[in-house]
């Protein structure tokens, strides 16, 4: 792969990352991997430090960050302790008792979603209510527990549509993602930056260390976490704050023994005050409680949390204190921010990571040369922003929409107001059972159908598209792609099986 500096002269020479965790190694890598050595990488991060390392969880875009970088999977999954994941479930979301699938990828095989969509819900409003994930490969088999790679190979296979992400160790994803990033010349320099200077065009030039060093380079990118150092304190750009929308301002963090044999799902079960996570890894579980410390106290949510694990703690609890929302500008002048110094959104559904990977792939569809065209930056806040606000609604909603009044954040949560774009997109669906695509999603159709429906909120009509199919044909054509699914999914190993012969087969 050719270094995309080597076509200009004005190309870059020399790059220094701020921070490491999963952003900075994700950034080395993926920069190593990109640039092929045109450019100079350094990577300073300090131990005494530490990361935030909970976001254990991810969506489906993540194996195809691994295909840039040309990674084996088995491999991945041996030195993080990965296993797989096909969906969310939520547990006590819309109301006490209920719970609802997110699974990746499409409903139907074979079939425009609008079609499928406008069947599903037609049969419902005639009395014959399905379950959602029933129409999905990739639900069936989260709900079964099974789990295969697809088969992209046959044509035919309903099995071509199963979508899958991972769970993984946050910090040993960022030890695995240091060995790539050192082996392909990125240079690691153990420190901590006391002070920066930066020249009166705004732009950062030197980067000073603790111990005397000093460390200048014509881009930065700034991955030093919730501290935001370079474009934060150093750059002052400001914080577009969106706790007005998303109440949660803590979370609690501990590790614990698995109690039985990990399942392709993240688990999300809202609480009095928040909501708490399950992500089952090989070797242990991943828990935390999201919450609002307006309605809950740091020491009730830990009590809380270890009152709930399965089995016995691995680890102390750590708290994390956030505000939801994003840097105003994630790249100013030479310095682009990535992960928790761009902004945060919580791990509801899953995409901290994500958000890392789409903000290098848009700074390499607009790589900068030493000129740092501002019409440059500015197209890359303008897209960072749009994204940001895509999954800000989709958040949001689960909280907008739940039907809990049994304690006084829930009731907070149904009265909040929420953004005009989030409005309309319910609004929309109410009204005509349509989903609306804005620019930029990260959640297709499919998931918010999955979201809609299961906080139980449903359309006065249905599209009639399907209408226009005939009076019998479609019955018999939609009931037979769904026993396709299930004779499909029925040929999977379980989860377990599976992971086992990854584990072990080496």
């Amino acid at each position: 792969m050719s270094g995309l500096g080597q076509r200009s002269p004005r190309g870059l020479r020399s790059l220094v990352i701020v921070g490491g965790g999963t952003a900075g190694w994700m950034a080395a890598a993926a920069l190593a991997r990109v640039l092929d050595g045109s450019c100079e990488i350094t990577l300073i991060e300090s131990a005494t430090l530490g990361t935030v390392g909970v976001g254990e969880a991810t969506i489906p875009t993540l194996p195809a960050f691994h295909a840039l970088l040309g990674v084996d999977e088995r491999e991945f999954l041996h030195a993080t302790g990965g296993t797989f994941k096909l969906g969310i479930q939520f547990r006590d979301w819309c109301r006490v008792g209920e719970s609802f699938l997110h699974p990746f990828g499409p409903y139907g095989v074979n079939v425009k979603h609008e079609l499928f969509q406008a069947y599903w819900l037609r049969r419902r409003q005639e009395g014959h209510a399905s379950p959602l994930e029933e129409w999905s490969v990739t639900g069936l088999a989260a709900s079964l527990g099974r789990f295969g790679t697809p088969q992209l190979k046959d044509a035919s296979s309903p099995l071509r549509q199963l979508s899958y992400a991972y769970h993984l160790d946050a910090t040993l994803y960022a030890r695995f993602l240091r060995s790539y990033a050192e082996r392909r010349g990125v240079r690691r320099i153990e420190g901590e930056v006391v002070d920066v200077s930066v020249s009166p065009r705004g732009l950062v030039q030197w980067l000073y260390l603790g111990d005397g060093r000093s460390i200048a380079a014509d881009f930065f990118i700034d991955c030093s976490g919730f501290r935001s150092l370079l474009i934060g304190e150093v750059l002052k750009t400001g914080y577009v704050d969106w706790s007005q929308w998303l109440p949660c301002d803590r979370a609690v963090a501990v590790q614990c023994e698995s109690a039985a044999a990990p399942v392709p799902v993240t688990q999300s079960t809202a609480r009095e005050c928040g909501w708490q996570w399950r992500i089952p890894l090989q070797h242990r579980v991943g828990n935390g409680y999201v919450y609002s410390s307006a309605h809950l106290s740091d020491d009730q949510a830990v009590v809380g949390l270890l009152e709930r694990l399965e089995g016995p703690r691995l680890s102390e609890p750590r708290l994390l204190r956030f505000k939801a929302g994003r840097r105003a500008s994630a790249w100013v002048g030479n310095c682009v921010a990535l992960g928790l110094a761009a902004g945060f959104l919580e791990p509801l559904e899953s995409t901290s990571i994500h958000l890392v990977q789409t903000g290098l792939a848009r700074l390499f569809a607009l790589f900068p040369d030493r000129d740092y065209d501002p019409v440059i930056s500015a197209e890359y806040n303008r897209l960072t922003a749009i994204e940001s606000e895509r999954v800000r609604d989709f958040l949001i909603f689960h909280y907008a929409a739940s039907q809990r009044d049994d304690t006084a954040f829930w009731r907070h949560c149904r009265a909040l107001p929420v953004p005009e774009s989030l409005a309309h997109k319910r609004e929309l669906f109410s009204k005509t059972g349509r989903i609306s695509v804005l620019e930029h999603e990260t959640f297709e159709p499919a998931s918010w159908l999955a979201l809609f429906t299961g906080m139980q909120v449903w359309p006065d009509r249905y599209e009639p598209v399907v209408d226009f199919l005939g009076a019998t044909s479609p019955d018999m054509r939609f009931e037979s792609m769904r026993e396709s699914i299930r004779r499909a999914v029925g040929t999977l190993p379980t989860h377990a099986a599976f992971l086992n012969r990854i584990v072990t087969d080496r």
